[in-house]
């Protein structure tokens, strides 16, 4: 915990889910992601249109589920369809108006990594992969990336391009492949790609984090806003939603 009494988590769901508007389908990630789109449907937007990749649609849980194939989302869907019918009728069609990422690495233009750190045929590292984030990433309406920021994660240029943001060079995105990344929500503060040039720049600071802090884990010389913001505090009424939300949670895996 802060010493403001709410944790780093808290705050990225909590600013996550103040993006999320009423009525938008939102394809939803497990974790944070899940969290910050359940504390925006039990909240400010009751309507959301929750779809994870399992098939699960207009889903509403009681708890946070553990992994995309977690039994709470098929019981509390409208509706439970084929993965090829979410990607294909949902996703590809233009169907979604939000989708959540995250990564290993990204880079200043928004492309995201989740394959391999260091070179692709003999790497450091191998990451889990894909999955559907490339879907994602090119056919949702917009894309919000939560990720944790630090000089590993927020890199020059990613080792490997797994989820497209702007390009490597910030040259954009091809036609019809969504709007991508809108914002990007740290532990540290909120970032937008510049409208022109497409890198991601720092328009807010996370109360008690200066700008100084935010670039000293950024990988790149960081582009800062002409007008910064501090991000809102969360509330208590949405700390009470969340901190509920997860209690209910743990209780319900404990049993």
């Amino acid at each position: 915990m802060s010493g403001s009494g709410y944790s780093t988590d808290e705050m990225m769901s909590v600013t996550a889910a103040r993006y999320l508007k009423d009525g938008q389908v939102c394809f939803v990630g497990i974790g944070l992601p899940s969290q910050a789109a359940n504390l925006a449907r039990l909240s400010h937007a009751p309507e959301i249109v929750l779809i994870y990749e399992s098939g699960t649609i207009g889903t509403r849980p009681d708890v946070l589920p553990l992994s995309i194939g977690d039994g709470e989302l098929a019981e509390t869907a409208e509706l439970v369809v084929s993965v090829p019918e979410i990607f294909a009728y949902w996703l590809q069609a233009g169907r979604i108006d939000v989708g959540f990422l995250s990564a290993a690495q990204i880079d200043r233009y928004a492309n995201l990594n989740s394959t391999v750190i260091g070179d692709y045929d003999h790497p450091d590292v191998r990451l889990p992969g894909a999955g559907g984030a490339p879907e994602i990433a090119s056919g949702a309406g917009e894309v919000y990336v939560m990720l944790r920021q630090s000089t590993k994660t927020f890199v020059e240029s990613v080792d490997f391009v797994t989820s497209l943001g702007f390009g490597r060079h910030g040259e954009g995105r091809p036609h019809g492949a969504g709007g991508g990344p809108k914002v990007v929500i740290t532990d540290l503060g909120v970032l937008k790609p510049h409208p022109a040039t497409h890198e991601l720049t720092l328009v807010a600071t996370h109360p008690g984090v200066s700008v100084e802090d935010v670039r000293s884990q950024t990988g790149w010389d960081l582009a800062i806003a002409d007008e910064m913001a501090t991000t809102d505090l969360p509330s208590d009424q949405e700390l009470a939603i969340l901190r509920d939300l997860v209690a209910r949670t743990e209780a319900a895996h404990r049993g």
